[in-house]
């Protein structure tokens, strides 16, 4: 049995939950290969909470503790002036994946963004997650793209 429950910040168990979630993806090669930093580990979750626009999903084994995990950042689209929201990690225990997991926190997170207002999901995918790509394209997930002349928005950084 599994339930998918919103992330209270202020429950240890919820905030425990997320950072060991948030640091196994972390460690997997998709999540960058490193262990979170200690200074985020010890930060998040009060940095997290303090921002109205951010909130979670958790995804409970009913043996098995918490099992993934889904983080949402609220944003603004001035096209629509209406909010968005980014999916900003999305994340499954090896051993656990391959089981709709993903697609229960991704619908949670929807449902949610609804009820906020938000007029679309966004997320990041890298190119060689074949996996996430394809579960992504199952629940109605496609490449952002205006005109196809221009072609598909890519996803680009530049570090503070």
């Amino acid at each position: 049995m599994l339930r998918i429950e919103p992330v209270d910040y202020k429950n240890p168990e919820h905030a425990a939950a997320l950072i060991a979630l948030l640091d196994h993806y972390a460690q997997d090669p998709m999540g960058g290969g490193e262990a979170l930093p200690a200074a985020t580990r010890q930060n998040l979750i009060g940095e997290m909470a303090a921002r109205p626009t951010v909130y979670s999903f958790i995804a409970w084994h009913e043996t098995d503790g918490a099992v993934g995990l889904i983080n949402c950042v609220e944003g603004f689209s001035t096209f629509a002036a209406k909010p968005v929201c980014n999916l900003h990690d999305i994340a499954v225990k090896a051993g656990y994946r391959g089981q709709n997991i993903g697609q229960k926190l991704i619908a949670a997170a929807a449902a949610k963004a609804k009820q906020r207002g938000c007029v679309k999901l966004t997320l990041e995918v890298l190119s060689g997650n074949e996996t996430a790509r394809l579960a992504y394209l199952k629940f109605g997930f496609k490449p952002y793209q205006l005109d196809p002349e221009m072609g598909h928005a890519e996803f680009w950084e530049y570090k503070l």
